[in-house]
């Protein structure tokens, strides 16, 4: 005859009042109610396996209800008749649902960005991606365990980008996404990724180039509109450095004194896609300008502060704003200026692509495979800068020799 089981009653339970001792309210079939000294309430079954008596940890009242109790001893009951351990089982259970979440897209994605993606990139770049994944990946396939994301699901994640029109973001995100299974490969999270899987599935990104004024006829045009700029000081002095040294318009904007050397003629920092440290010889039309824009701005950390407060740099619009005031809307932006000095230096002046890309802050690198330092060169960029600047000077005022050709390229190699 089989014991009687489902003895209590939600009243009961709900109504139990604590004792001076912790008591058990049986229900039978191995589970009861107990119920401590401070009013605590947790459901409890008794059981034996392997000829062990033994407990199994259910709940607490009232997360867990009567109702849900008795469905959980019924499971374990189950579990018994197979063989199985309860309590074993629901350990195993536990530290399996603990390995999915640490399993899960964003939480490999998050140990993928600060072990490894921070100190490959510069923070700006690391920010950037960081902000892409999530706002474009974590709320749709965050949650999921990596082995789980089926390369449709993330297809479905990536064309959700794709229909706000950000075809670029998509194909970054997709990259991205690529980086952190790769990762999830090596920490044995993973057996592959699928990211290979949507090759041509997505639409494909037509790069925007920035506008930029290569000819040198429509050059002189631009150099005497900025000659003329009616603009703030720090505005028109940032105007006439950006053709003179065709840093990218970040770098200038933020330029510090405490990198600048009038001195020495240099301008030293850490180059903003690489990171690494570039070394930028100044030519002498530089340094005039800034030395007159010291005495206006050399008690202030930034070259260029802000207008409203010194503290910050220059807004990233205020170059582009006077290019378009000055009536090259379309035709001219602050990137601009680094296409105008690449093409024109190689075109016209016949200098080495490797010097000009070295001055660019590119990742060059020598006939070996290594990586070129910021001093490589150095001379060398030095008189081309000062030729550049020389160039400039002569489009600017009409002189007869605009057009300087070097004769011998390979003997400046």
């Amino acid at each position: 005859m089989s014991r009687q089981t489902n003895k209590l009653s939600a009243t009961a339970v709900r109504m139990a009042k604590p004792r001076a001792k912790a008591f058990k309210m049986a229900d039978g079939g191995g589970l009861y109610l107990e119920v401590s000294t401070s009013g605590s309430k947790y459901w409890r079954m008794k059981y034996r396996h392997a000829g062990k008596e033994k407990r199994l940890a259910i709940g607490v009242y009232p997360d867990i209800s009567l109702v849900a109790a008795r469905e959980a001893r019924d499971a374990a009951k189950r579990q018994l008749a197979q063989g199985i351990d309860p309590s074993t089982a629901k350990r195993i259970a536990r530290q399996q649902g603990e390995q999915d979440a640490a399993n899960t897209f964003m939480a490999v994605a998050a140990e993928w960005l600060e072990k490894v993606h921070q100190h490959d990139v510069v923070p700006a770049h690391y920010q950037r991606n960081k902000r892409r994944l999530e706002r474009d990946a974590f709320p749709v396939i965050g949650k999921r365990p990596l082995s789980e994301i089926t390369p449709p699901e993330l297809l479905a994640c990536l064309r959700r980008i794709e229909e706000r029109g950000h075809i670029e973001t998509a194909h970054r995100v997709k990259t991205l996404c690529g980086q952190v299974f790769r990762y999830g490969i090596s920490t044995g999270r993973v057996e592959r990724d699928p990211t290979p899987d949507l090759r041509g599935a997505l639409r494909p990104h037509k790069a925007k180039h920035y506008a930029a004024v290569t000819d040198p006829k429509e050059v002189v045009g631009l150099l005497r509109a900025i000659e003329g700029y009616g603009g703030q000081p720090v505005t028109i002095a940032a105007l006439k450095l950006a053709p003179l040294v065709f840093t990218r318009p970040g770098e200038l904007r933020q330029a510090l004194w405490s990198d600048i050397d009038l001195e020495e003629a240099t301008w030293t920092f850490n180059a903003s896609k690489t990171g690494q440290a570039h070394v930028v010889p100044l030519p002498s039309q530089a340094v005039g300008i800034l030395r007159d824009l010291y005495g206006l701005t050399g008690r202030a950390e930034y070259v260029f502060p802000g207008i409203r407060s010194s503290k910050r740099p220059m807004s990233n619009n205020t170059i582009k704003a006077a290019l378009d005031r000055m009536g090259f809307k379309g035709e001219m932006t602050a990137h601009g200026f680094r296409a105008m000095a690449r093409t024109i230096l190689a075109e016209r002046l016949n200098y080495p692509e490797h010097y000009i890309e070295q001055q660019l802050a590119h990742a060059v690198k020598d006939s070996n495979g290594r990586a070129y330092n910021r001093t490589s060169h150095l001379e060398q960029r030095r008189e081309m800068l000062q030729s550049w600047a020389d160039y400039l000077d002569a489009l600017r005022t009409g002189a007869d020799n605009v057009v300087p050709i070097r004769e011998n390229k390979a003997a400046i190699e």
